[in-house]
């Protein structure tokens, strides 16, 4: 198993130590199923809004009741975590099975919130599908929230899409 997936109870003790030494750690979330050049560049950006990126993973069944389709996810969970804890620009994975990353995101405390540019970082409409989660915790401990603009012409669904029409 890879040494970057941990879970939250091993993530505490590393990010208190990173925090000690005045180190900004930045969270993001997501499902990562497909991996294509809009997501490493996305996790590329977003490791450099400070000096350790935490990826919190939603794994199998949250992914289920996202609704992205019954065939997600293409692959399972420890295949994702695995090939993201190999990018240079993730320093560690967390697996989370709730619907939203709010849990994890009120335990690691991070001081920097990412989410790509269909979020929006001053939505304060929890109804939103622009909100960020977990965005009110993020900025009321002084930290900061920021979307990154998506790479135009890449997504998971299209490129599922793609694979259907034989492309």
């Amino acid at each position: 198993m890879n040494n970057r997936i941990w879970t939250i109870e091993e993530a505490l003790p590393k990010l208190a130590e990173w925090r000690a030494s005045g180190k900004r750690i930045v969270f993001t979330n997501g499902v990562f199923d497909i991996l294509h050049i809009g997501h490493v560049t996305y996790l590329k950006s977003a490791r450099n809004q400070g000096d350790f990126l935490i990826l919190g993973l939603n794994n199998d069944a949250s992914v289920k009741r996202l609704g992205k389709g019954d065939e997600r996810p293409i692959n399972p969970e420890q295949a994702r975590a695995g090939v993201l804890a190999e990018l240079r620009s993730v320093d560690a994975v967390i697996l989370f099975g709730e619907d939203t990353p709010e849990k994890l995101i009120r335990a690691l405390e991070p001081d920097v919130l990412v989410k790509g540019g269909d979020y929006d970082p001053n939505e304060t409409n929890i109804s939103s599908v622009q909100y960020m989660v977990g965005s009110d915790l993020v900025k009321a401990r002084g930290g900061r929230v920021v979307a990154i603009p998506l790479v135009e012409g890449f997504s998971t669904t299209s490129t599922i899409a793609k694979m259907r029409k034989g492309n």
